[in-house]
């Protein structure tokens, strides 16, 4: 349910603005993208894991307030981190 160490760091060196970037908005959505992906397939097959859920929800509201902080203060990272990890609005 959880990523790989190795995952992790190929998403930061892949989403981070400069190097040695582990905590911008964009690399952290990225990662919580891939936790939700994860945990969305888990989801398929365990259907009445309900705390894992709440994580989930948890997650999935995390990834938000930072999109909405994106969006408010730097409008076209928000455009390209939405394009790049296929998400919508």
């Amino acid at each position: 349910m959880s990523i790989s160490a190795e995952r992790k760091q190929e998403l930061i060196k892949e989403y981070a603005r400069e190097e040695n970037d582990t905590g911008s908005p964009e690399v952290q959505i990225a990662i919580l993208t891939e936790r939700i992906n994860n945990l969305t397939g888990h989801f398929k097959e365990h259907k009445k894991d309900n705390h894992s859920r709440r994580g989930l929800l948890k997650m999935v509201s995390q990834r938000r307030r930072l999109l909405d902080y994106l969006i408010a203060q730097k409008g076209t990272r928000y455009a390209d981190i939405l394009k790049r990890l296929s998400l919508r609005r």
